[in-house]
């Protein structure tokens, strides 16, 4: 019997199900990031680990699966082909993890995804083809993100400790915790997009004026970012991600607001066992 794997991946962790041609679950796994446009050989890993959790029922051997992966970075050629070569899998395609969600969280319909957590992307599906917007990572892209907002904290606390910006207690507290400017630093010297990451729940949800701030001008990235791909029309909006709900609660009313139908490891499932035609 052939089994089909759905893998979703980003810099945060990552999620596998394993299911039969009827999309009947079998099992599920979960394991470390997968971002593969930072650390492929780490991906890989934790893709496996993530992948025997999923089997450990079935005792099926990862070499007859046939699998789809929507990964972060799944869009940079070399990374994704390095990868294939690391991996066990009878057979096996690679994208962004946009595109997985995508497909997840619309089924058949159009509509527009904002994916945002750690970082940011966006994508179209209309007429059944789906395009994807943005994921460039959060050193060059990802506006909006969690990633993106945790580094201008930093930034912001390390400026109003020079006196460019008006201290405030969220800047305050951030540069207690890492230890002044020189532990930030340190910490940016070295820290993961997760890890920058790590400090939106600070931001979104706090009426510090810097907070609102960076917050303010992240939802006005995103909503920049729907306004241009609607191109005039109506089209639906679907939110995931960690941070999507905090989004679609600030951009309410301008387009039709839906939730999604599925995530990411679904959409990757549904790509997995179209491959063999099984669904």
């Amino acid at each position: 019997m052939t089994l089909f794997l759905g893998i979703d991946g980003g810099g945060t962790g990552c999620r596998v199900a394993l299911a039969t041609a009827d999309g009947t679950i079998l099992g599920r796994g979960t394991g470390g990031p997968a971002n593969i446009n930072t650390d492929v050989e780490g991906a890989a890993r934790n893709i496996l680990s993530a992948t025997a959790e999923a089997l450990t029922e079935s005792g099926t051997p990862p070499s007859e699966l046939i699998v789809t992966m929507g990964l972060a970075g799944g869009t940079i050629t070399a990374a994704a082909t390095k990868l294939i070569t690391l991996l066990p899998f009878a057979q096996m395609q690679v994208v962004n993890d946009a595109i997985t969600a995508t497909r997840g969280a619309l089924g058949p319909d159009d509509g527009i995804l904002a994916a945002i957590g750690t970082g940011s992307v966006f994508a179209i599906q209309h007429g059944g083809q789906v395009q994807q917007f943005g994921g460039r990572g959060f050193l060059l892209g990802d506006e909006g993100s969690g990633a993106v907002m945790g580094r201008k904290l930093l930034s912001d606390a390390m400026r109003a400790a020079d006196g460019f910006l008006v201290m405030t207690p969220l800047l305050k507290s951030t540069l207690k915790r890492l230890g002044g400017i020189e532990g930030i630093i340190a910490f940016g010297n070295k820290a993961t997009p997760a890890e920058f990451a790590s400090f939106a729940p600070r931001i979104v949800n706090s009426d510090d004026p810097a907070a609102m701030r960076i917050f303010g001008r992240a939802v006005e990235d995103i909503r920049y970012a729907l306004t241009v791909l609607q191109r005039g029309r109506n089209l639906p909006v679907v939110f995931t991600g960690g941070l999507g709900p905090s989004f679609a609660e600030e951009l309410y009313g301008p387009w039709p607001i839906r939730s999604a139908q599925g995530d990411g490891v679904d959409g990757a499932l549904l790509m997995a066992r179209q491959m063999k035609g099984a669904a």
